[in-house]
């Protein structure tokens, strides 16, 4: 099994900036993908961003600019810096990441249990 913490969270003023961490262990094969995704109150979870063992960024089209991911593959561990937040960033934010573990060898998608970011004055 992979465990994914997230830390970083918290209530920030619009215009603000966070830096959300991901760190994930347990029986650890090998990671492929990391990810971020959020989900708003009322509405369905979207993806923020993602990021390959190797570096490669994908961003949702609307996250471009504000929001940038980063990786330390030594440390298991994934980023997320969010610059001039708005109102409507405030969400839960997950972490995910597609893993192998030495119990099955497969590659499966695992999901942290997220980290509230709330903006507000």
């Amino acid at each position: 099994q992979v465990q994914l913490v997230e830390s970083g969270g918290g209530l920030v003023q619009p215009g603000g900036s966070l830096r959300l961490s991901c760190a994930a262990s347990g029986s650890i094969f090998s990671i492929n993908a990391m990810g971020w995704y959020r989900q708003a109150p009322g509405k369905q979870r979207e993806l923020v961003a993602t990021i390959t063992s190797g570096g490669n960024t994908n961003y949702a089209d609307s996250r471009k600019g504000r929001f940038t991911i980063s990786r330390d593959n030594a440390k298991n561990t994934v980023y997320l810096q969010i610059n001039s937040l708005k109102p409507e960033d405030t969400a839960v934010y997950y972490c995910n990441a597609d893993a192998i573990t030495y119990g099955n060898m497969r590659l499966r998608a695992y999901w942290g249990q997220g980290t509230q970011v709330t903006v507000s004055s």
